[in-house]
């Protein structure tokens, strides 16, 4: 089928479930050879929910959802076009939103579990320079922005 066939139906899932619904997607599509998904995509941004892209009606995903209990809920009505959901295949940087002043948890590395407050950010190199909350010298820390939780933003505090 041409790719402009191809819509985009939501499946709304049971909360923290979406990789396994659509890893159950994946296995039931391989066996059910009639239901025909060409892609399945579980967006970090959209809790809840997966989306699937097939030339199928919405008939045939909801026979799909009824064949991948318990996690997978419905079809929400209605289809969209790829154009709708671009935006969820461009990675996101891993400092996006993290700003000077912000406290932040420490999620790996040696300082595990330490809050920081963020001294600089390096956009190009996606790394920021911390000081530890509850140091007793402020040593700058350079990390990775993956290796940080946000625990409380600069703008919150005023």
């Amino acid at each position: 089928m041409a790719e402009s066939a191809n819509r985009i139906y939501a499946i709304k899932t049971t909360a923290k479930q979406e990789r396994t619904v659509a890893d159950n997607i994946e296995k039931v599509t391989r066996e059910q050879k009639d239901i025909h998904v060409v892609a399945v995509m579980v967006p970090e941004e959209l809790k809840g929910y997966v989306l699937v892209e097939s030339p199928d009606s919405i008939a045939r995903i909801e026979q799909l959802v009824e064949l991948i209990p318990p996690h997978a809920r419905a079809v929400v009505q209605g289809s969209t076009a790829l154009s709708e959901v671009e935006h969820f295949l461009v990675p996101k940087k891993a400092v996006t939103g993290i700003t000077e002043g912000t406290i932040v948890e420490i999620i790996a590395g040696p300082f595990k579990s330490e809050k920081a407050v963020v001294k600089r950010v390096d956009t190009g190199k996606e790394e920021i320079t911390v000081e530890l909350y509850e140091s007793m010298i402020p040593i700058p820390i350079t990390v990775r922005g993956d290796s940080v939780r946000v625990v409380e933003r600069s703008d919150e505090m005023s």
